[in-house]
């Protein structure tokens, strides 16, 4: 095993002998910083919060905060982390710590430090400048969100930076004045100063303990021919998911093999016939990087769990799973994406309509992997993205729509309905596309149309939603569409 070492809060700590299934939160705690707690073990609760140095655009670096509790301790190899601690201590307080404990942010104390780290994260921020224009009463607050989806204190603090951390005692308003009384950073503030210089390079990783091993390949190249000799190994990206399993169901791999950092597949490029994204480019990369090119995505991105599941979830990982409740395949289905499939022999493009083949089943060969998602261009006029679930964010869906329709002279010259939740697969809405397509775009049209879509895929009841309330979601969405698409018509004729 090659010299693995993480630095935390400034000192290099090495990973000898540490069983590679560990996450950083575990190993935190058994090097005597207790900051980091575990509150729910599945990246809900953010009182595992960190910050981890990433590359910014321009090269430099970016404070990014992440669950700990999800994240493999050998996926920061050579990587550089900030935890509670390394904020400031009792004697030096943090300026983020010092509001929280001038507004009474806490309480029992155990979310404090999760809270501190996505709050430092946020304070960083290249982009929060200084502030938006100040509103009569509570909304100079904050109290709703801009037409960016972001919800901005007059100190540009964005609040649902804070969206993945929960308190269960102090209530959210301490928290929340403490976020917007946060003024801009000192010029001789080291995490500050950190931020001109580069972020730590990836490195090629190779463990292995008690029969276990990790890898991260030098290369695409690589990593290809690793999993064509060893098919049956585990691919982790950002490990939303997987960590999920080794926490709760104490799932354990053989082999992992790491793709995060992996440059082949975290580049986003536009060209004048379609957007490509890199399968392993975080989703608030992806966010960031986009800036709103594609208005669907843009919706969804808010919806889809939390900032700080975001800043290491990828599209290829939620794509890899299979699963019938992930966020981006409606959206997807809608804009109708491929997918790029490699595998040491070559490689292959899959429309995403035609990727899932069953419940966690796909077309994807084992020896293959998800190199990148294609949109292609241009993107149809009117798009939405529905999103029904028990809590507004930071929540799995029951159901979830995505649209996008061409009309044209008051017909509908295109459509595409992407469906998540209704079956043992994600799945494209095809009969109510095709009670759609050269229909006139009116409400007795979007009556008929909605009683097909009622009736699309194979709703079943579970402790989310019934069977039944699926159905009757799926006949309301395209209501729903369709109001918003006469708004917005009318905002472009005026």
């Amino acid at each position: 095993m090659t010299d693995i070492t993480v630095t935390v809060n400034g000192r290099s700590r090495p990973l000898d002998g540490v069983p590679t299934h560990t996450t950083a939160l575990d190993w935190l705690r058994d090097c005597g910083l207790p900051g980091s707690k575990e509150g729910c073990a599945e990246g809900e609760c953010g009182a595992c919060a960190m910050m981890i140095a990433t590359p910014d655009d321009d090269g430099t670096t970016r404070w990014t905060p992440v669950n700990a509790c999800l994240v493999p301790v050998y996926a920061l190899d050579g990587q550089e982390i900030v935890t509670a601690e390394g904020l400031g201590g009792v004697e030096n307080l943090h300026p983020v710590q010092q509001k929280l404990a001038e507004a009474g942010g806490s309480q029992c104390g155990y979310c404090t430090p999760g809270f501190a780290c996505s709050m430092a994260a946020e304070y960083y921020r290249p982009e929060r400048g200084t502030g938006c224009p100040a509103h009569d009463g509570e909304q100079q607050h904050g109290e709703g969100p801009d037409d960016d989806g972001l919800e901005a204190g007059p100190n540009g603090f964005d609040l649902h930076a804070l969206s993945g951390n929960l308190c269960r005692c102090t209530g959210y308003r301490p928290i929340r004045d403490a976020a917007y009384s946060l003024g801009s950073p000192e010029q001789d503030d080291p995490l500050q100063q950190r931020l001109s210089q580069p972020a730590p390079s990836a490195v090629a990783t190779e463990a292995e303990v008690a029969g276990s091993r990790f890898v991260r390949p030098p290369s695409l190249a690589d990593a290809l021919r690793l999993l064509r000799d060893e098919p049956d190994a585990l691919i982790v990206a950002g490990s939303t998911d997987w960590g999920v399993e080794v926490n709760l169901r104490g799932r354990r791999a053989p082999f992992v093999i790491a793709i995060d950092q992996l440059e082949e597949l975290r580049a986003l490029t536009v060209t004048d016939d379609m957007v490509e994204i890199g399968a392993a480019l975080p989703l608030s990369d992806v966010e960031r990087r986009l800036d709103g090119r594609v208005p669907l995505l843009a919706k969804l991105f808010p919806q889809f769990a939390s900032r700080l599941i975001r800043n290491r979830g990828t599209i290829g990982g939620n794509l890899g799973t299979g699963s019938p409740i992930g966020d981006t395949p409606p959206a997807l289905l809608a804009l109708d994406a491929r997918l790029v499939l490699a595998s040491a022999d070559g490689e292959r493009e899959v429309p995403l309509a035609e990727y899932f083949t069953g419940y966690r089943q796909t077309v994807r060969a084992k020896d293959e992997l998800i190199t990148a998602v294609r949109i292609p261009l241009p993107l149809s006029e009117y798009t939405a993205f529905h999103k029904i679930s028990k809590r507004r964010f930071d929540d799995i869906s029951s159901v979830a729509l995505g649209f996008a329709f061409d009309i044209t002279g008051g017909t509908v010259t295109s459509a595409r309905i992407g469906l998540g939740g209704v079956a043992a697969t994600p799945l494209r809405a095809t009969a109510t596309e095709e009670a759609l397509i050269g229909k006139p775009w009116n409400i007795t049209t979007v009556k008929a149309a909605s009683a097909v879509l009622q009736s699309e895929g194979t709703p079943m009841s579970d402790h989310r939603a019934s069977g039944d309330y699926r159905a009757h979601m799926l006949g309301s969405a395209l209501l729903k569409f369709y109001s918003q698409t006469v708004i917005q018509s009318k905002e472009v004729s005026v």
